[in-house]
C-alpha cells in the first residue's frame, strides 16, 4: 500500500482511493442489491463502485476497531469480576451542509450491521438536538440555526452519557426537515445497540468553557470519528443544486416552512440559495466546523463529482 505524506509530522496517513479500495470485500455488496435508492442522498451520485471502493473497506475497519473494544471491555471486566451491561461503540461523523454526511451514515449503518458480531447499529442525528423555533426565534437566533448556540449541547450531552452507560432505552428527539422545527412529544428510540452513530455539523466542536477546568465534549463520547470533507466551492455549488431541486420537490408542499421559495424562479432560485449559504453556511462552516477536521479518527475527501479521492487515517 502506498500512502502520502499530509504534511511534515502529520498524525494522519493518507491513503489514495485506488489503495484504499484495494481492501474492499465483494462479498459484502449482496446487502445493498434493494438498498441504494433509499442510500443516496439528494444530488448525491451515490453508485456501487462508491460503495465497493470506499464504504466497505471503512465498514470492514472500523469492524477491527470495534472488535478491539469489545474484547478489551470483556477483559476488563473479567479482571475486575464484575458484570455490566453492554456499551455501545458510538460513532460521530461531521461535516459540512450538502457534503453527504447523511449519505455516509446511512451506507455505514447498513454496512455496519451486516457483520455478525454488531447486527444491531442506530443511527441518531443531532438536528434533533436544535432549540425549537420558538426557542430560537425568542433568542433571536432564527439566523444562526445550525450554529453551536442553537443546539441544546446539554441534552445531547446526556443522551450521550445515557447511552455510553449502558442504559438500555434512551430516546432522542425527532426533528422534521419539511416543518424545519423539533416535533413536540416524538422521539426516537436507542434500544441496547452494538453501534450508535451520531451524524451532524457539530459533533467533532469544542466550545470553550473556561469557567469549567474539567469541560466534557460531545466528542469525548465517541470511540472513532469521521470528518466528511470537500472543498468550500464545491459545497457552496452542491448546496446550490441541493436547493434548487428541493423548490420543485419538498418545497412545494404548503407544510413545507420554505414553501414560500416555491413559486422563485430559476434565477431567484440560485440568489436565494447563494445568499444562504454566504450568510449562514459558510461562516458556520469557516468559524465552527471545518476547525473540527483534524479532531477526527478519519478524514474522507471528496473530489468535484461527490466521489472520495482520498482518505486519511489518524495514526494509532
Amino acid at each position: 500500500m502506498t500512502f502520502e505524506k499530509t504534511a511534515r509530522y502529520s498524525p494522519y496517513l493518507t491513503i489514495a482511493r485506488e489503495d484504499w479500495a484495494s481492501r474492499s470485500d465483494d462479498a459484502m455488496l449482496h446487502v445493498f442489491e434493494k438498498d441504494m435508492d433509499a442510500l443516496r442522498g439528494m444530488n448525491e451520485p451515490l453508485t456501487i463502485g462508491e460503495i465497493t471502493e470506499v464504504y466497505v473497506p471503512l465498514s470492514r475497519l472500523i469492524n477491527f476497531y470495534v472488535a478491539a473494544a469489545q474484547e478489551l471491555y470483556s477483559r476488563t471486566s473479567h479482571f475486575l469480576g464484575s458484570k455490566v451491561h453492554k456499551v455501545p461503540y458510538i460513532i460521530g461523523i461531521a461535516g459540512s451542509v450538502a457534503v453527504g454526511k447523511s449519505t455516509t451514515a446511512r451506507v455505514l449503518q447498513r454496512l455496519l450491521s451486516a457483520w455478525p458480531n454488531h447486527p444491531k447499529v442506530d443511527l441518531v442525528t443531532t438536528d434533533g438536538f436544535l432549540y425549537p423555533n420558538r426557542v430560537l426565534e425568542q433568542r433571536q437566533l432564527m439566523n444562526r440555526k445550525g450554529f453551536p448556540e442553537s443546539y441544546d449541547i446539554r441534552g445531547l450531552m446526556h443522551f450521550l452519557g445515557e447511552v455510553k452507560s449502558g442504559r438500555e432505552r434512551v430516546a432522542a428527539p425527532m426533528y422534521s426537515h419539511l416543518e424545519y422545527d423539533i416535533l413536540p412529544g416524538q422521539y426516537q428510540w436507542v434500544e441496547s445497540p452494538d453501534i450508535v452513530i451520531v451524524e451532524g455539523i457539530n459533533v467533532l466542536q469544542v466550545k470553550q468553557r473556561p469557567e469549567k477546568e474539567n469541560a466534557v465534549f460531545v466528542s469525548d463520547f465517541f470511540d472513532f470519528s469521521i470528518y466528511v470533507d470537500a472543498k468550500e466551492h464545491d459545497l457552496r455549488q452542491w448546496y446550490i443544486e441541493r436547493f434548487q431541486r428541493l423548490r420543485h420537490t419538498a418545497f412545494q408542499n404548503e407544510a413545507s416552512f420554505f414553501h414560500r421559495y416555491a413559486n422563485l424562479n430559476d434565477e431567484e432560485t440560485i440568489q436565494m440559495a447563494i445568499k444562504i449559504w454566504n450568510t449562514i453556511n459558510k461562516p458556520n462552516l469557516v468559524e465552527n466546523i471545518r476547525p473540527t477536521r483534524y479532531r477526527s479518527s478519519l478524514i474522507l475527501e471528496k473530489g468535484k463529482d461527490h466521489f472520495v479521492q482520498s482518505v486519511q487515517l489518524r495514526k494509532i
